[in-house]
């Protein structure tokens, strides 16, 4: 025997002596390796997990068993506490569940074992681990009714003497209800009493706390609300429980009792609504009642904000109470007085971001937005109006601060209300720019930032004489960089929601006033002009060309030149702001120093960052910037972009799950974390990582899009990567841009195989792709939560399938059509949730202009639905029909008059493509459409008529026979449409065009069937049309071929019409490309040429002398020529 094999031989000799040891009779050795599972030494630690898996797989009874031993009757506190936590994680219903792998008596034991060592245990911290493990595994069992002894242990603890028990039996009441609560419905009377007393009359605050939270679990899983309804009157022994607290002074007991109403108010808030007055009129006096900790304090606020955002459960509620929301006005604006003159505010050094501010002020400015948001201006602009001019002319700087960052908090909520009083706003800011103190100012312009992004662009439209002048004035404030720095970023607020035309006047003062900025000592200072400098660009575009040869040399200085780790976000930005310029003066102009530009950025991707440095994730974007501005030229920079490109794509999330209800709270206090709860775990992800993951997707849109066929050589990589991240639910961005992507890699492959430069691919490999792509799609948005980005989806969908085309085969196609069905199904059942809320008491006119827009966003869906129909109709005609038949059960309802009249529309569009695409195939649908159709030709929409009155015209021309019979009526519902006094307006026009197309198809497909001699005349009298160009086109075209042919009736008894005739040419000619296709335009100026040389002397002269005269000399050039 070798010597590795007798190696690992006597190795395992050794494991199984330990084995034998730790399971023997003595149990010592086992309490060793349990506390070796804690230990802080690895070796030690990986060593012990390898026993403590083996003897699981091994033994699982003995390891329980043993467990059980330790947790019931160890006298270390440690080891009681880790066997308690260990056996949870064998019991928890994952991947180590062992239930299902011990023999019956073992489980009896365990179940025994555990409910006999809540009874003995002393220690307060493991009490709580045993009753999350009996919870766990209670959680597993109940529901199939395999610990029956558990509930009447449970009542019997919670009526007994002891409050330890009292307090064990409340917690694991809290952790089961939601999997027993049907269970317990029998006994609703019962624990209403136990409540009842023990909220009312135990002497412990512990066991009453558990007890508030067992009632507030137990009345979130009640389906019924009269169920719900039976506890209404707890509810003032459950407030009391936190007022005694208070009164007592255990701060800790009521903050937890706060968390508890918190989670209430957020799931349940109607039960608190008929004493919704003394509730949150004691939570306003907590709030008030400076004695308190801050802690307690912002806990109560957090209360009424989360009533005031519980608009899905009970909309409108918190509106009704105008007297509260005054005093939480009140009470915040007062938290934003807790501001200190700091001095490192005044040094403007970046890493003192907020000095001076203290908790008290972040919160107050977070709950202001947050208010303001949910309850909307109508409510919040009466009470800030009301309590902001006392601030506003006091004479401390503290409360002139606090009303301009309270102003520019409610914003973003208050918009609409906001707009209407603008020039009041606006004057409160600018007077502000004046104040004596520099972070009043700071304030202002703030506040002015804040407001060009909410109340834009109708700020910028209509004060830009009065702010940009403020803000320039603002940037000499040399004493204080730190005000200067924020009106350069005021610049770009500004900026990025304005016209060319507003800012070109004002660009020569900013941005010499930029440049000097850029030459100052203080970083803060240069970094905010150079943003600032970069949106200013990107929003004049060509108009910055002027600027380009003195600006660009101080950004390429900086970006050579800002080496030093301390610079790292200077170096960044200047990337930012150069390729941002580049883009707005275009190719030419930027060519020379792009190349010295990209030397640079490709020297700086060759070295070592640091994994927090900012230059990456600006630097991803420079390069998709330059490539658009560059377009094909940047082809050989792709082979450096690409590869750390697809790196930051597929970083994985840096991911800390725990349990939802469990101590180790994830520092939530780290800037870079965020949490998110999923089902009972609690997820933690470092967003840095998110951001540069999303950066980097958007990015690879970016190139796929701008290269086209040039982006093939990646598509290997890039589409394994994108794929799954279709389901990437940690970050919508990431997915939005996984979606996007789905299509630019599909046409990229296309065009490269129609190309020729697939190295030898052909259409193979774009089906293949096809293959891959669409299915992941179609799966992913089976999946998605978000309405928006289903809507993204479906549209990307819809791109895919355009370019996939015939490539798709049946069963893809299925599988769309099914998940068609689930969208338009899930869809309704949204607007169905949306309509109950409309019946909530509460519900106002606020919460309808919210529900309105929420139904906008589901519009977005039905239009995408519509689109991708229309596509594959389009592109399998008669062959999808087996589909649309199966689809007219969901289609049919969307022509309701019930239904809004964007899905009226849609389910009209897709009727029109299939009697466009399927001609006679589509002719035994007639039947059961036309009565719609025709009926919608009036509808009061004018989109709705528009497209009534095209499938008319597609009808006219397709239907044969069948359309026959319906033509007079069609005439009549299409004169309505013609003669109706608005139809010429500009939200009419096009139904207008469309009813005069059908019209001409009914004279030329059903001449027959018509008084001719009055419907074509009738015809020609309403051209040419002017609105709808394609259809404009196609009936020009008609028309020019009716006179081709002489057409009696057009031309009418004499050549009557002639006049009418040859105006209209002149019209359409003079009109350029826009009204007829080059063919049919030469086709005209023959026709007049004919003319000319054909009619008598007078018929001509009387023709001429018709026309305007541009047009005639418009007409006698054309015809020279």
């Amino acid at each position: 025997m070798d010597a590795a094999a007798a190696a690992a031989a006597a190795a395992a000799q050794v494991q199984q002596a330990q084995l034998a040891a730790v399971m023997g009779a003595d149990p010592a050795p086992f309490e060793t390796l349990i506390s070796h599972l804690m230990s802080s030494a690895n070796e030690q630690r990986s060593q012990a997990e390898s026993i403590f898996n083996l003897i699981k797989q091994n033994d699982p009874n003995s390891l329980v068993l043993k467990l059980a031993h330790l947790l019931s009757s160890s006298v270390h506190l440690e080891a009681r506490g880790m066997a308690t936590i260990l056996m949870r994680k064998q019991l928890t219903r994952d991947d180590s569940f062992i239930w299902p792998q011990l023999t019956e008596s073992t489980r009896s034991t365990i179940k025994n074992i555990l409910l006999s060592s809540i009874q003995n245990e002393e220690s307060k911290s493991i009490i709580k681990k045993l009753c999350d493990t009996i919870s766990e595994l209670a959680s597993s069992l109940l529901p199939e009714n395999q610990w029956p002894e558990i509930l009447p242990f449970m009542f019997q603890c919670v009526t007994s003497s002891s409050p330890k028990l009292q307090e064990s039996a409340f917690l694991m009441l809290s952790q089961l209800a939601q999997f027993i609560g049907e269970m317990l419905i029998p006994y609703i009377t019962e624990l209403h009493n136990v409540f009842l007393n023990v909220l009312n009359n135990s002497p412990n605050s512990d066991v009453k706390i558990a007890a508030l939270s067992a009632v507030i679990n137990f009345i979130q899983c009640l389906t019924s609300s009269s169920d719900r309804d039976r506890f209404q009157d707890l509810l003032p022994a459950m407030m009391r429980t936190l007022t005694e607290a208070l009164n007592s002074g255990q701060e800790a007991t009521a903050q937890e009792a706060l968390e508890l109403l918190i989670e209430l108010a957020g799931t349940e808030p109607r039960f608190l609504r008929r004493q919704i007055v003394d509730v949150v009129g004691s939570m306003l006096q907590i709030a008030e009642a400076d004695t308190l900790e801050e802690g307690t304090q912002h806990l109560a606020i957090e209360f009424v904000i989360t009533l005031a955002e519980a608009r899905e459960r009970a909309p409108g509620m918190m509106r009704k109470l105008p007297q509260f929301i005054s005093r939480l006005f009140a009470n915040l604006m007062k938290m934003l007085l807790d501001v200190e003159d700091d001095p490192a505010w005044h040094s403007a050094e970046t890493k003192d971001e907020d000095a001076g501010e203290t908790s008290n002020y972040s919160v107050g400015q977070e709950c202001l937005d947050r208010l303001s948001i949910a309850l909307g201006g109508n409510t919040i602009v009466p009470v800030a109006s009301e309590q902001l001019p006392a601030y506003l002319s006091a004479p401390e700087w503290q409360k002139h601060h606090a009303a301009l960052i309270a102003l520019a908090q409610i914003a973003e909520g208050c918009s609409k209300v906001m707009i209407k009083n603008l020039e009041q706003v606006v004057n409160m800011v600018l007077n502000s720019f004046q104040h004596p103190h520099p972070r009043v100012r700071w304030a202002a312009i703030n506040a002015i930032g804040q407001l060009s992004t909410d109340l834009g662009p109708d700020l910028q439209v209509q004060y830009h004489q009065r702010v940009l002048p403020a803000l320039a004035a603002a940037m000499d404030d040399f004493q204080n960089p730190r005000v200067q720095a924020h009106a350069a970023s005021a610049v770009l607020n500004f900026s990025e929601n304005c016209t060319p035309e507003i800012l070109t006047p004002y660009l020569d003062g900013i941005v010499h006033k930029l440049l000097l900025l850029l030459q100052n000592s203080k970083q803060m200072v240069q970094e905010g002009a150079l943003t600032a400098l970069a949106s200013v660009a990107d929003s004049s575009q060509e108009h910055f060309q002027k600027y380009y040869d003195a600006v660009m040399p101080y950004l390429k200085a900086i970006l050579v030149n800002a080496t030093d780790k301390s610079n790292r976000m200077l170096r960044a930005k200047a990337m930012e702001c150069i390729s941002l310029v580049g883009m707005a003066v275009g190719k030419e102009k930027f060519k020379e120093d792009a190349k010295q530009v990209m030397e640079v950025l490709m020297s700086l991707q060759g070295s070592e960052m640091e994994t927090d440095d900012p230059t990456t994730s600006y630097m991803l974007q420079a390069w998709a910037r330059l490539c658009k501005c560059l377009g094909q030229d940047f082809l050989p920079y792709m082979s450096v972009v690409m590869p750390p490109l697809l790196q930051s794509a597929q970083l994985k999330p840096d991911v800390t799950i725990s349990s939802a209800d469990s101590d180790e709270e994830i520092d939530s206090d780290d800037e870079s974390m965020e949490t998110i709860t999923l089902g009972d775990k609690r997820i933690g992800i470092k967003t840095s990582v998110l951001e540069e993951k999303a950066t980097a997707c958007n990015m690879l849109c970016c190139y796929a899009d701008e290269l086209k066929e040039g982006f093939y050589p990646w598509i290997d990589q890039v589409a394994p990567t994108m794929v799954p991240l279709l389901k990437f639910y940690f970050h919508e961005e990431v997915r939005k841009a996984a979606v996007s992507a789905m299509p630019e890699l599909l046409r990229s492959a296309k065009l490269a195989v129609e190309k020729g430069i697939a190295q030898g691919r052909n259409e193979t490999y774009v089906k293949q792709l096809s293959d891959y792509i669409i299915p992941a799609l179609v799966e992913a948005l089976h999946k998605e939560p978000d309405t928006e980005i289903v809507a993204n989806m479906l549209d990307a969908l819809n791109e895919c399938v355009e370019i996939s085309g015939t490539l798709l085969d049946e069963s893809q196609v299925r599988s769309i059509v099914d998940e068609i069905k689930q969208v338009i199904t899930a869809s309704s059942s949204r607007k169905r949730e949306r309509a109950q809320r409309a019946k909530a008491e509460d519900f106002d006119d606020e919460e309808g202009e919210l529900l309105k827009e929420e139904n906008e966003q589901e519009e977005e869906v039905f239009d995408q639905v519509g689109e991708i129909l229309g596509t594959l109709i389009k592109t399998f005609k008669a062959s999808f029909l087996p589909f649309f038949d199966e689809l007219s059960s969901y289609l049919m309802p969307m022509w309701g008059k019930d239904k809004t009249a964007e899905e009226r529309r849609i389910a009209i569009c897709i009727f029109d493509d299939v009697a466009e695409q399927c001609h006679e195939t589509a002719l035994k649908y007639y039947d059961a459409y036309l009565p719609f159709l025709l009926e919608a030709c009036n509808d009061e929409s004018p989109d709705v008529r528009q497209a009534a009155v095209y499938g008319l015209g597609v009808c006219a021309e397709f239907g044969g026979s069948v359309f026959k019979p319906l033509v007079g009526e069609a005439l009549s519902r299409l004169n309505v449409v013609i003669r109706h006094p608005n139809a010429l307006q500009p939200e009419s026009v096009m139904a207008y065009d469309n009813a005069v197309s059908a019209l001409g198809k009914i004279c030329q497909f059903h001449r027959d069937s018509i008084d001719s001699a009055q419907v074509v005349p009738a015809w020609l009298s309403c051209l040419p049309i002017k609105g709808d160009l394609i259809e404009a086109k196609a009936v020009h075209d008609q028309l020019c071929s009716m006179v081709e042919r002489s057409d009696m009736e057009l031309l009418g008894p004499n050549n009557q019409y002639l006049p009418k005739i040859v105006s209209v040419f002149a019209e359409i000619l003079c009109a350029g490309k826009d009204l007829a296709s080059e063919q049919t335009s030469s086709r005209m100026v023959n026709l007049l040429r004919q003319l000319q040389q054909t009619l008598p002397p007078s018929t001509l002269a009387s023709t001429w002398s018709s026309l305007q005269p541009q047009q005639q000399l418009a007409l006698q050039s054309i015809l020279s020529s």
